[in-house]
């Protein structure tokens, strides 16, 4: 028996958001003193150090539990499985359904059940829950279903990832420009197809790192105090990038007994462009390799950073072939990282 993903699906929001729609956006400091260039000069450097040209924004109507139904349900019918055989609903996300310009995040009932809902599945021992694990939250929901299944606790599982940040970035904040919305869906089960899941490693980092994500005050401090916005302390989630994920890519490696050099595509959470780029340089440098052309395929330049949406949308687009210049084939060896909030760290070595 092997654990393979069976069927994927995402959802894009069509709302554009281009770095020159932030023209017109009052950036502050963090003790809310004017920021001391100006917007062009923000957004040039801005875009040389994320890569991010554009992102996307889900329209006024939509929440983030609406975007997770329409991109499991693609993923349900590209598995060719009955929404009605799945034991299990795992839904990563981090701030709930956030209404546009509402104040607080709605996480009752939880989104799987929502999503379960939506889907309008009776069998109610398809378990439905949340999973609150930052950036890394589907990654480790993969890692979960597969838990469950080995267990003989399931057949199949429906992994979503789904994240709705522009309800909850602050304006005034240069971050904000970073963030997107999105969805990505991945129905999990056994089979006796070759492949699949070969190993995985996951690591949580709270004794000095557990606040480098946090919510905090707008950076306008004329703004209401008690309304809280995403905010990261950037250059120290940076460094501890550099340092934790390339080694929990090597361990996820080894377990695997996949030699490096089979390794197809690297998938890592799209969070900027340079941090990804110095993460997968320094895995290759530990075995005293360079990076191979074409290893890491990103969507960060069009996407933004949808978090936990990151990874499942891009593995769905690729798997469509909707990625430029790459592709993925039966047997292709896919090894998945994530870093976020917590601070946790996680890989999978996948065989497609």
């Amino acid at each position: 028996m092997n654990i393979k993903i069976t069927g994927s699906g995402s959802y894009i929001p069509t709302e554009v958001v281009s770095n020159i729609d932030f023209a017109k956006h009052v950036f502050l400091n963090d003790d809310g003193t004017p920021f001391p260039h100006p917007n062009d000069v923000i957004a040039q450097k801005f875009l040389e150090i994320t890569g991010i040209k554009e992102r996307r924004y889900v329209t006024d109507d939509l929440v983030t539990s609406d975007i997770a139904t329409i991109a499991a349900k693609i993923a349900i019918d590209d598995a060719k499985v009955d929404a009605e055989s799945l034991d299990y609903i795992i839904f990563a996300h981090n701030f709930g359904d956030v209404k546009k310009n509402a104040i607080q995040g709605d996480m009752l009932p939880s989104l799987a059940a929502k999503v379960k809902h939506n889907l309008r599945i009776k069998n109610p021992k398809c378990v439905a829950y949340d999973m609150l694990f930052g950036c890394p939250g589907w990654v480790e929901s993969v890692i979960q279903a597969q838990a469950f299944i080995k267990a003989g606790m399931a057949k199949k599982c429906l992994v979503i990832g789904a994240e709705t940040l522009s309800r909850v970035v602050d304006m005034h904040d240069r971050d904000s420009m970073i963030y997107s919305d999105g969805a990505g869906a991945t129905i999990i089960e056994a089979t006796n197809e070759e492949g699949g899941i070969l190993a995985h490693e996951s690591a949580s980092f709270t004794y000095d790192e557990a606040n480098y994500l946090y919510f905090g005050n707008s950076f306008n401090t004329f703004n209401d105090p008690d309304v809280r916005y995403i905010k990261m302390y950037g250059r120290k989630i940076y460094e501890f990038a550099l340092s934790e994920v390339p080694k929990a890519m090597a361990s996820c490696l080894e377990k695997s007994g996949v030699d490096i050099n089979q390794v197809k595509k690297i998938l890592i959470h799209q969070a900027n462009e340079k941090m990804d780029e110095a993460i997968v340089q320094r895995f290759y440098r530990l075995y005293k390799q360079t990076v191979p052309e074409g290893i890491m395929p990103m969507s960060i330049h069009k996407l933004g950073n949808s978090s936990v949406a990151t990874v499942p949308t891009l593995y769905d687009l690729l798997l469509k072939n909707n990625v430029e210049n790459h592709s993925l084939g039966k047997g292709d060896i896919v090894l998945f990282a994530s870093v976020g909030a917590g601070m946790n760290v996680n890989s999978i070595v996948y065989k497609v």
